[in-house]
């Protein structure tokens, strides 16, 4: 692409972003300043859904990363207003597709000869079309087809210069990001320049061909045994930095719920599934598919119905170029609160949040704590479809009790839950189309109390292994001080370390302490058991020795004063 249409693109970007900055100063503030708040506020919605459009019809003519960058807005309830998010949120990732030639050109180069010598068919007209790249079906050449076990193939190729639209779109948005920081509703909810940075990270890792051929095998591997899901296999015979060549698996369309009726598949079993998959991903594998949209998604019919009536499937993923990753304390905090949720805890939700950095600083938590209550004494156990027709009346009441709440907004969403949060988004409305009484709670309920089983297994390995430790510490001591004495008796003890009262005094109290800690440990765990299989009386008194065990432990911890 030459230096001009570049150049052009850039100020294509700058120039929008201003025309929406300046449109904002005018109405929000200057007018604002001037007493005609209530103007600026009535026009507020027709001016931001005119932009909103005005930003989908450039994005879809721009490609590159505007459509990415559309899809992320269309994700960003904390911060964006109802009016930009609703138009969207429609956006697809597709564009007009790449002049063959040059795709031609750009895969030929990569894999090093021509096309008709490298496949036995190659489909000029690609079957799906992206931002990034685009799709064609191929079929291998008989040579192939006896190691790689398959025939039907489809190779996914960059659009030629896309680094560099990359390159000039990421500098523009970031020169845009500059101006959001100094509008304080935003600054305050988000880190305006870490996001962009881990957009700019996911787009980066998109375009590397090699990466997503690897996290295809990953995401294999961690299904391997999972009888609903397929990932296609990878070609890395005829992979390349810029060229993907995988298992042909397209089937039906995860939304197109007519065929998958049709077919004679359950589409609430598909939803539940669905779901079952992704809490799997995030809290189990803590890797995931980022970027679930309807053309990722399929499912593959395997057979002919059975005696009675059913048909085998299975759930196929593909396009792994977007993936998340859940270090382990993103994982801890999305646990507690898939627990909260699953047990209507409004407490341990809002620790949750504050674990996840979801509040602003100061806010208030007892606020909180009070809506998260009433969200779950009202729309707990509703579906999707029942949570859409509340009323406005029983909405604008809630508002009501909580406006302070409403006014303030003390949520933000870190960058680092970005990918997370479009994920589910996304999943959400697949579950509820798939399925119009799909029931979330229904859903998480089973898996919270999972979660909370696992957590207290792992607290009871965690007493008995730190048990173990003590005891044999405390067994280890008398073989070693038997040792000592009979150097002592043989006259071959020599101490080369001053103090040596001080010295035995340390050990003295270390041992004191070590028998208080088992004893309170084993007596503790004792009464857990017995108050758990209902003996709560024996529990209870074993539960107060454990205390007066704990009592004696600080004090000859402390010196064992009464020698």
């Amino acid at each position: 692409m030459k230096p001009a249409q570049l150049r052009a693109r850039y100020r294509q970007i700058i120039g929008f972003s201003a025309r929406v900055a300046a449109n904002l100063i005018f109405w929000d503030i200057f007018l604002s300043r001037l007493g005609l708040r209530s103007l600026a506020r009535k026009t507020r919605p027709v001016r931001l859904k005119k932009f909103a459009v005005q930003f989908r019809a450039m994005a879809i003519r721009m490609g590159g990363v505007m459509i990415k960058v559309g899809q992320f807005l269309s994700s960003r309830l904390d911060v964006l207003p109802p009016e930009i998010v609703e138009e969207l949120s429609g956006l697809q990732d597709e564009v007009p597709a790449e002049d063959f030639d040059a795709i031609r050109e750009l895969a030929e180069a990569e894999l090093g000869g021509s096309l008709e010598k490298k496949f036995k068919t190659f489909d000029a007209t690609p079957m799906a079309a992206a931002s990034l790249g685009q799709v064609h079906r191929a079929s291998l050449l008989p040579e192939s087809q006896e190691t790689i076990l398959f025939n039907n193939i489809v190779v996914k190729i960059q659009r030629p210069h896309i680094k560099e639209i990359i390159e000039v779109d990421l500098s523009a948005l970031r020169r845009v990001g500059g101006w959001l920081e100094r509008y304080k509703p935003i600054r305050q909810r988000a880190d305006v320049q870490g996001l962009i940075e881990e957009f700019s990270t996911t787009i980066y890792e998109e375009v590397d061909y090699l990466a997503e051929g690897k996290n295809v095998e990953i995401f294999q591997e961690h299904f391997a045994d999972h009888a609903r899901i397929h990932v296609p296999r990878v070609v890395w015979e005829f992979t390349r930095p810029q060229v993907l060549t995988l298992e042909d698996v397209f089937a039906i369309k995860i939304t197109d719920y007519d065929a998958i009726t049709a077919a004679g598949i359950d589409r609430a079993e598909v939803a539940r599934v669905l779901l079952d998959t992704y809490l799997k991903q995030i809290f189990e594998d803590g890797f995931f598919h980022a970027d679930p949209h309807p053309g990722n998604l399929f499912v593959t019919p395997l057979a002919g119905p059975d005696e009675d009536g059913s048909v085998d499937w299975k759930l196929t993923f593909v396009d792994f170029g977007m993936v998340g990753r859940v270090p382990d304390n993103l994982r801890a905090g999305l646990r507690e609160m898939v627990i909260a949720v699953g047990t209507r805890d409004a407490k341990r939700l809002v620790r949750a949040y504050q674990q996840l950095g979801l509040l602003l600083p100061g806010a208030n938590l007892k606020l909180i704590e009070e809506a998260e209550s009433q969200v779950f004494e009202r729309f707990w156990g509703k579906s999707m479809s029942e949570l859409r027709q509340i009323s406005l009346d029983e909405m604008r009441e809630f508002a009501l009790q909580f406006r302070e709440l409403m006014y303030e907004m003390p949520f933000q969403i870190p960058h680092n839950l970005l990918l997370l949060g479009r994920t589910v988004a996304i999943l959400s409305g697949m579950c509820t189309g798939l399925d119009p009484d799909f029931n979330l709670w229904d859903q998480l309920s089973p898996y919270a109390r999972k979660l909370i089983s696992e957590e207290a297994t792992s607290n009871w390995d965690m007493w008995f292994n730190e048990l173990g430790d003590l005891a044999k510490t405390l067994i280890a001591i008398p073989a070693q001080t038997g040792r000592v004495l009979d150097k002592i008796e043989k006259g071959d003890l020599e101490v080369h370390m001053p103090r040596v009262a001080q010295q035995i005094s340390h050990l003295e109290r270390a041992v004191y302490k070590l028998a208080g800690s088992l004893i309170f440990g084993a007596v503790f765990i004792g009464g857990i058991v017995l108050y758990n299989a209902e003996n709560s009386l024996a529990g209870s008194l074993l539960l107060g020795t454990s205390l007066i065990a704990l009592v004696w432990t600080v004090f000859f911890a402390r010196g064992h004063p009464l020698k």
